[in-house]
């Protein structure tokens, strides 16, 4: 039995403890958050053994295995070092660090741990994007070509002071919509086109002051909007829009075309295996609805499928699995910490890009 301790009580709570649920051979041993009485309450209401409001103590406890790392980026860092450190297996939150340089160390401490570790970087597992990037790798676009991206959100056009991750207002926290939006693009694309050679961008701040409805106010220290070119190595180039101060959002969407085709995935806002829908076409077809196959919407030793009632937990769950399956000699975890060092690297290269407005060759970000 494998037992696993979550930080974070809060969406920890809500997604990833059904999801590590649904999977046999493993405990939620423990849970941890940042005071006494919300772990022990949250420990009670969750139904899990072991209170923890140290993270650093839980990441040293003989007792676990594996470390579920949740939160702000800058405040997981040295939890992920420190369950490296001590031999942990990880699952961690996504983006994967606050910076360049905190995925410079976390790839360095994972490389020497022998651990084994994943990115919470889900969306590789939701129904319609495991079809999209299945029908990519067979040929369905034949050679590829073009396309776009984009990624945009409205979570403070009209801010709520009960939303939980005002945070993002924090220049510390290592969020940006850039970061945190590129991220899960940037892990759908690269394993579908292949490594990114250059970059460019601009980063914005749209929404200089969130006012909330009983008028106070907050001047957020992060970007909230960024326009991109991304030149991968086969000659493909993709714009990316990403954002989370659009009024009227307009979603998510990856489109891609090519000798042989296009194929289109959307959804109305972040995609879940509910929402998430897939397009497509052969050359002369018109643009048609792809009905994503059946095995797409569960999995073998998944107690949970895609109408889980929590829709983000089942594609955690497979990513999850990948992590168990990896940890037993019996698959590889994915996405890794490897895939992720990359996603970080290009994320460099545009925060770069964006700073000299120039274009910024990845392999110069080492």
């Amino acid at each position: 039995m494998l037992r696993v301790g979550i930080i974070g009580a809060a969406w920890g709570g809500f997604a990833h403890l059904p999801a590590w649920r649904s999977l046999p051979g493993v405990e939620v041993a423990a849970i941890c958050t940042s005071r006494r009485e919300t772990a022990e309450a949250a420990a009670t209401r969750l139904g899990i053994a072991r209170p923890f409001w140290d993270a650093a103590a839980m990441c040293a406890d003989p007792e676990i295995d594996i470390v579920d790392c949740g939160t702000r980026p800058a405040l997981r860092l040295p939890w992920v070092l420190a369950a490296l450190e001590h031999g942990k297996h990880v699952y961690n939150s996504c983006p994967h660090a606050p910076d360049w340089a905190g995925a410079r160390s976390i790839d360095a401490r994972w490389r020497q741990s022998g651990s084994v570790a994943v990115v919470d970087a889900f969306s590789q597992y939701i129904p319609a994007l495991r079809h999209m990037a299945a029908l990519v790798a067979d040929g369905f676009l034949g050679t590829i070509l073009g396309g776009s991206c984009r990624f945009n959100l409205s979570l403070f056009n009209r801010p709520n002071p009960r939303f939980p991750y005002n945070w993002f207002a924090d220049p510390e926290a290592g969020v940006s919509a850039l970061r945190n939006h590129g991220s899960h693009l940037l892990h759908l694309l690269l394993p579908m086109l292949g490594p990114v050679a250059q970059v460019s961008a601009r980063e914005r701040q749209l929404l200089p002051r969130w006012t909330f409805p009983d008028g106070t106010a907050v001047q957020p220290g992060n970007t909230d909007h960024a326009d991109a070119l991304i030149a991968f190595a086969s000659g493909v180039v993709i714009p990316m829009q990403v954002s989370w101060a659009m009024p009227l959002h307009s979603g998510f969407a990856i489109d891609l075309f090519g000798t042989a085709g296009r194929l289109l995935a959307e959804a109305p806002t972040f995609p879940t295996s509910r929402e998430c829908t897939l397009h497509g076409g052969a050359l002369g077809e018109p643009l048609a609805p792809i009905a994503v196959p059946e095995a797409f919407h569960r999995a073998p030793g998944v107690a949970l499928d895609a109408t889980a009632e929590v829709p983000p937990s089942f594609p955690m769950a497979l990513t999850m699995q990948s992590l168990l399956a990896e940890i037993r000699g019996e698959g590889q975890a994915a996405p890794g910490f490897a895939a992720a060092c990359e996603v970080e690297r290009v994320l460099e290269a545009l925060r770069r890009a964006s700073a000299s407005q120039s274009w910024v060759a990845v392999s110069d970000v080492v």
